[in-house]
């Protein structure tokens, strides 16, 4: 199956078979079967081999999958052995709280700077992050590799941000702000983080279990 017609929806399970492995490699699980990691996800044995079949062949019959050389290909499939590169802009509560506690280097991302209005952040670091002014961000992504933008900034100013950052090449966004980017741009990806449709979801199986 070519790549541009694989499911969002699968897609969207790539990463969790991915932390499922990881944690099955913790616990010294070697080899897993269908049926059990199925079980151990709340997914049917049928549609886990339906989502591999999608990149290729990787399990054995009648002995399964090696654990740790499927968390390996399908962590090359989600490209965490690219070393992207990663800026943040905003640092403010969910800026910093995401510096200082998420482990971007584990997803394959290396977070290289991070970019604020506010004086009395710029100049400091979080986590080893060095902060920087706005008004240094076009010549930084003019000098350095960007690969992603996390956008932790306040919603009026999201879209007009984003749009320049993608004149300027940026071509990958981790979007914060709870406004829905969009570009005309064909190879912009956007991945837009609403905690309260989370939230939302959650409220309506409460509210018809």
């Amino acid at each position: 199956m070519k790549k541009e017609n694989i499911s969002d929806a699968v897609i969207r399970r790539l990463p969790r078979y991915y932390r499922q492995l990881t944690d099955l490699c913790a616990r010294g699980v070697v080899r897993i079967s269908s049926h059990s990691l199925g079980q151990e996800m709340n997914i049917t044995a049928s549609q886990i081999r339906q989502d591999f079949s999608c990149f290729g062949e990787f399990g054995q019959q009648g002995y399964g999958y090696h654990v740790e050389e499927l968390r390996s290909e399908i962590g090359h499939i989600l490209g965490v052995d690219n070393d992207h590169h990663l800026v943040m802009i905003g640092v403010g509560n969910l800026g910093h709280a995401l510096l200082q506690n998420f482990p971007f280097i584990q997803t394959g991302f290396t977070v290289d700077a991070a970019f604020d209005v506010e004086p009395s952040v710029v100049g400091t670091s979080v986590n080893n992050v060095p902060i920087y002014a706005m008004n240094d961000l076009e010549s930084y992504i003019q000098e350095h590799q960007v690969d992603v933008v996390v956008l932790t900034i306040p919603q009026s100013v999201a879209q007009e941000t984003a749009d320049k950052l993608i004149s300027l090449g940026v071509r990958g966004f981790w979007n914060f702000t709870n406004v829905e980017l969009t570009s005309t741009v064909d190879d912009v990806k956007f991945e837009n983080i609403h905690f309260a449709d989370s939230l939302l979801t959650l409220s309506y199986r409460i509210a018809n279990r």
